[in-house]
């Protein structure tokens, strides 16, 4: 891996943009994600992001001690979250790999939340829910181990030193995951910036209710276990810079 201060820039620059709800949301100081909103939408997207995603959004204030099962319109086994799915192509893919699961993906990004929007309409997906939002608020209101994984995948690395506070994982939202992970439930973290992944590390060994679960170096050199790809590791790769796969269980 690279060193992140020296090449590579944060995904995205802060922006003021209403989220996809549009409902225009203040900006948190310490957000961790950037812009909200990038170029014109196509028409195609448009049209699904205003026919179908009332229907796939979730309304954070009917969630106060509801069972997240209920979200879905058929029985599923386990919820698992995605935070900033960015294109989808995981989210899309683990959903259609494990039906019988409910996926809640939560991305800021508007851009991000139409083209998801589309993509499971059109592959007629049932076990999707989306937050076009900031996802601390809909942290908040889901119930205790309600989730049997959550998902952090190349996240925003806020390179620069004065953005570290930016970063997703900081000790508020490692006591949140540590709250919503059921018993014996998983976090995993991906990442190709090497700083990021040490500043991960650090946090997350040292706290008593995480157990990293690597046991030699191919279990976090090596993707999961049919993992898909993404945009942003493809980017990664061809900058030469090797991406990692960390994977924490809840004790």
């Amino acid at each position: 891996m690279t060193d992140p201060a020296s090449n590579a820039p944060a995904r995205d620059d802060p922006d003021s943009d209403a989220p996809a709800s549009g409902v225009p949301a203040p900006v948190r100081e310490t957000a961790f994600y950037g812009r909200r909103k990038g170029k014109k939408l196509r028409a195609a997207q448009a049209t699904h992001l205003v026919r179908d995603l009332p229907a796939l959004a979730i309304d954070t204030a009917t969630l106060d001690g509801r069972p997240l099962a209920e979200l879905f319109p058929h029985p599923v086994r386990a919820v698992r979250l995605e935070i900033g799915f960015g294109g989808g192509e995981h989210l899309l893919s683990e959903a259609r790999r494990h039906p019988d699961i409910g996926y809640i993906g939560a991305e800021a990004f508007l851009n991000g939340i139409a083209k998801m929007t589309a993509a499971i309409a059109e592959a007629g997906l049932a076990n999707v829910r989306l937050h076009g939002d900031d996802v601390v608020p809909l942290l908040d209101r889901l119930p205790d181990g309600a989730l049997e994984r959550i998902d952090l995948l190349y996240p925003d690395p806020w390179p620069k030193r004065r953005h570290w506070k930016r970063r997703f994982v900081q000790a508020d939202n490692i006591d949140r995951i540590a709250r919503l992970l059921a018993p014996g439930g998983h976090f995993r973290f991906a990442t190709d910036i090497e700083h990021y992944a040490a500043w991960t590390l650090a946090r997350l060994n040292a706290d008593p209710r995480f157990e990293w679960t690597a046991r030699r170096a191919d279990d976090w050199r090596l993707p999961w276990e049919g993992w898909p790809g993404t945009r942003y590791e493809a980017k990664a790769l061809r900058e030469g810079r090797r991406p990692g796969y960390y994977e924490f269980r809840r004790i």
